[in-house]
C-alpha cells in the first residue's frame, strides 16, 4: 500500500539554490536514465495553494511580543528569501543519543551546503521527547561538531537572530501554530482519554484490524467542544487529514508524491500535531522551526521522504510555502546492512578516541557517496565546498568501508604533519596521550617537549595511521625506557659490553650540535658493527635495537637513534654497562 501509493514522475528536475536548473534525469529504480536540459524555474519547483484564516490578518496567540510570529498566507518570509536566493540549511539532531556517523554527514552536507552559496548553516535541537533525552548529549553533539571542523552559525550554544534553538524553549510558537490549525479548521481539540484509545487499539487487534484513532473527536458539535474546554477537560490537538497533497521537486529523488492522508487515515487517523502536555509532536514543531527560522533547503536522510508529504500538508494548512527538500541516499555499511547505533564504533566520540582526524572522517563519509565533481582520496574542507555540486547527486545508498578509514587517516595525517598550525595540535593530542597511558612510567620529561614530538612525528610520517599509534606499546620505548634481561644480550654476542662502548663512543663524537640524520647514522652504524671482532652486522642490530627500545622489531635502528637523541642513547647504553 505505502509504496503503490509512492508516485515517482519522469522527470526528476534538480532545483539548485539559483534560478535555474540544467540537470534532469528520469528516476527509475534507482537509476539515472536520461538527461534534457530543461530549465526550471526555483521559485515556482515548490508551489502550493495558501489558505488564510479570519482575513489574512496577522495571528499572535498568548505569545510575549518578543516571541510572535506572523501566522497568515500574507506573512510567507521563507518563499521571499526564497526568491532572493538566501540559502539557509539545518542539522537537526534529536539530544536522544550522541552524534554518529549518519548524523555527522547530514550535518556536513548541510554544512557544504551553506559554505558553497554563502549561506548560513543552523543547528536546532529537537529535545520535544523529554522522556528519551540522554544527560550531556546535546552538549557532546556541539561539541562534535565544532570538532569535526564544521561548527554552526546559529545554534544553542553560540546563539543567534532566530532562537532559541532549543525546541522544549519554544513550546508557545507551537502552541500559536496549533491554534492557527484550529481556528482556520484545519485541526481539532481530541478529548479522547488513553484508556478509551488502548480499547480502539484491542478491538482492532482482535478483529485483525490495523489499530488506528477513529477520528471520533473530528465530529464533535460546537456545544460539546465548548463544554468540555469550559470543564478542562485533558485533550490533544489532531491535525484534520486532507487528501490532495501535491508533488515536490526534491533536490536528489527528483518529482515525488505521497497521497499521505489516505494511507493515514487507514493506518492511523488523523495524527497528533499537540500533545496534552503542550509538546509538539515531531512534524508539527519540525514545520513551524523550518519555517520562523527562514529555512531555504532542508537536507536530509531519505528515510523521511515519504514523511515530506505529511509536512506539505502542515505548511499547506498554515498558509506557507514550503522550503526545497533533498533527501540524501542512505549511509550503509560495506555489505549493505544499515549502520545501527549498537555499533559503539560508529559514534563520533569512538573516532575521536581512537585518534581518527576529523578530516579524514569527513572524507571517507563523502568519499563512498555522491554530489561532487571528482571522487578523490585527501580531500580537505576547502575542497570539499569547491567540488561540491548538487546535480552530481544519485540515489543509490553510500556504501562506507571502515576498514579503510586507516589509510584515509594516515594521509591526512601526513597533511597535518607538514602543516605548522596543524601540527602544533597534534603534539598538544600526543602530550595528552602519552601522560594517559604512561603517566609516572615517564622517566625523562624532556619526551613531552614539542621538539622531541615533533622529530618523532616527522620520522614516523607515512607509517602511522594515527597519533593514538605512536602510544602502543610498539613505540612505547619513545616515552619510557625500556627493561631487558642480561640472558637477552648474551645470547645475540660476547661483545655486548664492547658494542655499548663503540656506541656510547659515537655519540660523544655526534654531540656537538650537529643534527642526527638516518642516512648519516646508517653509514656509521655499518662502520661500527666492522670493529667487532666476531659478532655480524645483523646481530649488531639486534643488539642495539633491544638495549633501546627492548623490542626485536620496529623501525630502523638509525630512525630509533634519531628519534632518540645522543644524549637519551647514551644514558641507555651506560645501562647496558652497569647490567654486566
Amino acid at each position: 500500500m505505502l509504496l503503490s501509493s509512492f508516485i515517482h514522475f519522469s522527470t526528476a528536475s534538480r532545483c539548485l539554490p539559483i534560478k535555474t536548473c540544467t540537470r534532469c534525469c528520469q528516476y527509475s529504480a534507482g537509476r539515472s536514465v536520461r538527461r534534457v536540459d530543461t530549465p526550471v524555474l526555483l521559485k515556482n519547483a515548490l508551489t502550493f495553494n495558501r489558505s488564510g484564516g479570519h482575513g489574512g490578518k496577522q495571528q499572535h496567540i498568548g505569545l510575549k511580543s518578543s516571541q510572535k510570529r506572523c501566522f497568515s498566507s500574507e506573512c510567507d518570509e521563507v518563499g521571499h528569501q526564497h526568491e532572493h536566493g538566501d540559502v539557509r540549511v539545518r542539522f537537526a539532531p534529536s539530544p536522544t543519543g550522541f552524534l554518529h556517523l549518519g548524523g555527522l554527514r547530514t550535518a556536513l552536507y548541510n554544512y557544504i551546503y551553506a559554505k558553497k552559496y554563502g549561506g548560513s548553516f543552523i543547528l536546532r535541537m529537537e529535545d520535544t521527547d523529554q522522556s528519551r533525552l540522554v544527560p550531556g548529549a546535546a552538549e557532546s553533539i556541539e561539541d562534535m561538531l565544532e570538532w569535526a571542523g564544521i561548527p554552526p552559525d546559529e545554534g544553542p550554544r553560540g546563539g543567534g537572530q532566530y532562537g532559541p534553538y532549543l525546541q522544549s524553549q519554544r513550546l508557545s510558537l507551537y502552541s500559536q501554530a496549533a491554534d492557527s490549525l484550529v481556528q482556520t479548521g484545519k485541526a481539532y481539540h481530541c478529548f479522547c482519554s488513553q484508556q478509551r484509545l488502548e480499547l480502539l487499539k484491542r478491538e482492532a487487534l482482535r478483529s485483525g484490524q490495523t489499530p488506528r484513532y477513529d477520528n471520533r473527536c473530528r465530529h464533535l458539535r460546537p456545544d460539546q467542544l465548548e463544554e468540555k474546554l469550559d470543564q478542562k477537560v485533558p485533550h490533544v490537538i489532531r491535525f484534520r487529514l486532507e487528501s490532495g497533497v501535491e508533488p515536490f521537486n526534491d533536490l536528489v529523488f527528483g518529482w515525488n508524491r505521497h497521497e499521505v492522508a489516505q494511507f493515514l487515515l487507514q493506518v492511523e487517523g488523523d495524527p497528533v500535531v499537540l500533545k496534552a502536555d503542550g509538546f509538539p509532536t515531531y512534524h508539527l514543531a519540525n514545520v513551524v522551526d523550518d519555517h520562523l527560522m527562514k529555512v531555504s533547503h532542508v537536507l536530509r536522510g531519505s528515510e523521511w521522504l515519504i514523511s515530506t508529504s505529511k509536512h506539505l500538508l502542515l505548511y499547506r494548512a498554515l498558509g506557507w510555502k514550503p522550503p526545497v527538500f533533498g533527501h540524501l541516499p542512505l549511509l550503509l555499511n560495506r555489505d549493505g546492512s544499515k549502520l545501527s547505533k549498537r555499533q559503539g564504533d560508529i559514534y563520533i566520540q569512538s573516532f575521536q578516541r581512537s585518534g581518527a582526524l576529523p578530516e579524514a572522517l569527513l572524507d571517507i563519509t563523502t568519499h563512498c557517496g555522491s554530489g561532487f565533481n571528482s571522487n578523490r582520496v585527501g580531500r580537505k574542507m576547502e575542497e570539499l565546498i569547491a567540488e561540491f555540486n548538487p546535480s552530481k547527486f544519485t540515489t543509490h545508498s553510500a556504501l562506507l568501508d571502515l576498514d579503510k578509514l586507516p589509510e584515509f587517516n594516515k594521509i591526512h595525517l601526513q597533511q597535518r604533519i607538514d602543516d605548522a598550525v596543524q601540527r602544533d595540535w597534534l603534539v598538544r593530542d600526543l602530550q595528552g596521550r602519552i601522560q594517559e597511558v604512561y603517566g609516572t612510567q615517564v622517566q625523562d620529561q624532556d619526551v613531552l617537549q614539542p621538539d622531541y614530538i615533533t622529530r618523532v612525528l616527522h620520522l614516523r610520517k607515512g607509517h602511522i595511521s594515527s597519533v593514538s599509534d605512536l602510544v602502543s606499546s610498539e613505540y612505547s620505548y619513545l616515552w619510557v625506557r625500556p627493561s631487558f634481561s642480561d640472558q637477552q644480550m648474551a645470547a645475540l654476542s660476547s661483545e655486548t659490553q664492547h658494542i655499548a662502548t663503540l656506541v656510547i663512543r659515537l655519540m660523544e663524537g655526534l654531540k656537538g650540535g650537529e643534527e642526527l640524520t638516518v642516512d648519516q647514522l646508517s653509514v656509521e652504524l655499518k662502520t661500527l658493527a666492522k670493529k667487532t671482532s666476531n659478532t655480524k652486522y645483523r646481530d649488531v642490530m639486534k643488539i642495539i635495537r633491544l638495549a633501546l627500545s627492548g623490542l626485536q622489531q620496529g623501525p630502523s635502528v638509525a630512525e630509533m637513534m634519531v628519534s632518540l637523541g645522543p644524549s637519551e642513547i647514551t644514558h641507555r647504553f651506560n645501562r647496558v654497562l652497569q647490567q654486566h
